[in-house]
């Protein structure tokens, strides 16, 4: 989630700072799943919520992250990417979204304004950012280039499954772990812009 040239974990105090309610300690391993064929089924019926309740504001509604990627393990949480006007005006999506059930979890101003939401009845993180944050682009191009290159897939899955059986204070750490290989996909990604 954050800035991969900082790959010093965070402190549960730096966590807490950006976290809406509080943030208890995982404490546990991850579990990866292979990959399942309702994943999609599972993002367009909350894209169809999202949408329903959002209307014109849902500028961008994409399932993104390892459950986007057909053949990839991953955490069973459908990763959603959604583009508003100014993800920082959270009177302007927020409440719509919450009256629905979403739950805001995460502020992170100094991260391209990025909010997250945890859904009402499927595990999902909805991630918000503004139109124009450039992290929309990076998330769509990682997503796109291990949806076509098997050799990158397969080598993101083996350092995720290496990484998972490690026992993790927080979630938040194991997703920063995986920055190098991530940063190393995407630099081979933007060489075939």
């Amino acid at each position: 989630m954050q800035d991969s040239s900082n790959l010093t974990p965070k402190s549960d105090e730096d966590l807490q700072k950006v976290t809406v309610g509080e943030r208890k300690p995982h404490n546990a391993q991850i579990t990866l799943l292979e990959y399942d064929p309702r994943w999609p089924e599972l993002f367009d019926r909350e894209a169809k919520r999202i949408r329903s309740l959002l209307g014109k504001k849902a500028l961008q509604v994409e399932h993104v992250g390892s459950t986007s990627v057909p053949g990839l393990c991953a955490k069973p949480i459908i990763d959603i990417l959604l583009v508003v006007t100014d993800s920082a005006d959270e009177t302007t999506y927020v409440p719509d979204l919450e009256e629905a059930g979403y739950t805001l979890r995460i502020r992170e101003p100094e991260w391209f304004e990025h909010r997250l939401l945890k859904g009402p009845d499927t595990d999902i993180n909805l991630h918000v950012f503004s139109k124009g944050a450039s992290e929309v682009d990076r998330m769509l191009r990682f997503r796109d280039w291990l949806r076509t290159n098997n050799s990158d897939r397969d080598n993101y899955a083996r350092v995720k499954r290496n990484l998972a059986r490690r026992e993790w204070r927080h979630v938040q750490h194991y997703a920063d772990a995986k920055n190098s290989i991530v940063q190393e996909i995407m630099e081979r990604a933007n060489a075939f812009k």
